[in-house]
């Protein structure tokens, strides 16, 4: 049953991916309210929802249409507390640098400098050598450097953009979110393709940590206005996407424990001063056994949707914490549950007999849940667009998938 004790809250979700959803459908749950979702686009994931206030903003990458789009819906209720999320780090970037400017808002993130601090995945590996946190060796450089630059690294690497803001500025043919490299013959054809596509920003070329998707790994965490530490939770990823565009979005993970990578992150992000949530990305090398960090997402990701089904609600953290400034224990979450956004029977073609044993396991105790199917939705089309979507999955892994 919604509780109704903070109805007065509307939020407000920048982005119209299964992220933005499922943050609308905790509020939903949790509050019976609508969240207005603006997107550049219409989109399957929000469109129909029972949930969701879907608005098309052209044009929502200008700060200046962002802004106004978001003082013109607040206007039209200003009674109520509005909470305004990004779902996707860029747009968690323009709302922390144009907070000021938003009204009488709530925006639930850190500051511009812990900010650029940790979402640099250049300062954010820096700082996590200064603080004593595994990382993969890494180089940074600009493409128009050459191969040269990275010269001491040991092949295979990977290289990716170090804002990622800043990368999804500019398109190309070719574009990949990561792109790897076996040999330095091949990181020379990297950079050229980035250097030629218009991207002149710091880029991060670090050694290929081993192992498929079963090895890699997050944390969320959750600081309150203060940045009091109030929450965190660690996931084992099953599975990830593998389309070019979508590389390494997690697709099925369980929740579970690992004091180590907790306690790390916790320290990383108490460090900077963070307000809000925050995804950690991990990956375990099995050369060691250590989990390395990789990157830190400003946000609550779709996967965050693991924290509320496992039984700690995120919609309830954000008010509790911002909105009505109430005081909470830190919990260090220890429940086991699945979340997944492509069918279960997809999940356990392309994982380890063990993980496929988990699986059904996870889906026979009910400690399995697909964001995107709530039942309290009665849109027949947005049925048999979710019903479409997740067929399609088993289309893009056959083609995408390494084999």
């Amino acid at each position: 049953m919604a509780d109704s004790s903070a109805a007065a809250v509307r939020p407000v979700i920048l982005g119209g991916d299964i992220g933005a959803y499922a943050t609308a459908r905790t509020f939903h749950e949790t509050y019976g309210v609508r969240s207005v979702v603006l997107a550049g686009v219409e989109t399957w994931a929000v469109t129909g929802s029972v949930a969701v206030d879907h608005r098309v903003v052209t044009g929502l990458s200008d700060p200046d249409l962002l802004v106004a789009a978001i003082r013109e819906v607040v206007a039209e209720e200003p009674d109520r507390t509005h909470i305004v999320l990004g779902s996707a780090d860029w747009l968690v970037d323009a709302l922390v640098t144009h907070r000021d400017q938003l009204g009488d808002v709530v925006v639930p993130y850190a500051g511009t400098d812990a900010m650029a601090r940790v979402t640099d995945k250049g300062t954010f590996t820096a700082l996590c050598e200064q603080l004593g946190i595994p990382v993969p060796a890494t180089v940074v450089l600009r493409a128009a450097d050459g191969p040269d630059a990275a010269a001491g690294l040991t092949f295979p690497v990977v290289v990716k953009a170090a804002s990622t803001t800043a990368y999804h500025a500019v398109s190309f043919a070719g574009k990949k979110k990561v792109d790897r490299a076996d040999d330095v013959t091949e990181l020379g054809q990297v950079l050229s393709r980035i250097a030629a596509g218009g991207f002149g920003g710091d880029l991060l070329v670090q050694e290929l940590v081993p192992g498929g998707d079963a090895e890699m790994a997050a944390v969320n965490l959750f600081f309150d206005a203060d940045g009091v530490w109030r929450f965190a939770q660690f996931g084992r990823v099953l599975l990830e996407e593998h389309t070019p565009g979508a590389l390494g979005n997690s697709v099925a993970q369980v929740t579970g424990v690992d004091a180590e990578a907790v306690d790390h992150a916790r320290r990383l992000l108490e460090h900077v001063g963070w307000r809000g949530f925050a995804n950690v990305d991990l990956k375990r090398d099995p050369r060691d056994g250590v989990y390395r960090f990789l990157e830190v997402n400003p946000r609550v990701g779709r996967s965050g949707y693991a924290v509320t089904a496992s039984g700690h609600d995120i919609s309830r953290m954000y008010v509790d914490a911002f909105v009505e400034g109430r005081p909470a224990d830190p919990v260090v979450s220890t429940a086991e549950h699945l979340f997944h956004v492509v069918p279960l029977s997809l999940v356990r073609r392309y994982v380890s007999p063990d993980d496929a044993a988990l699986v059904r396991r996870l889906a026979r105790q009910g400690r399995a849940t697909n964001p995107l199917l709530y039942r309290a939705e009665r849109n027949p089309r947005r049925w048999a667009n979710i019903a479409a979507a997740q067929l399609n999955q088993f289309r893009k892994f056959a083609r995408h998938y390494p084999h």
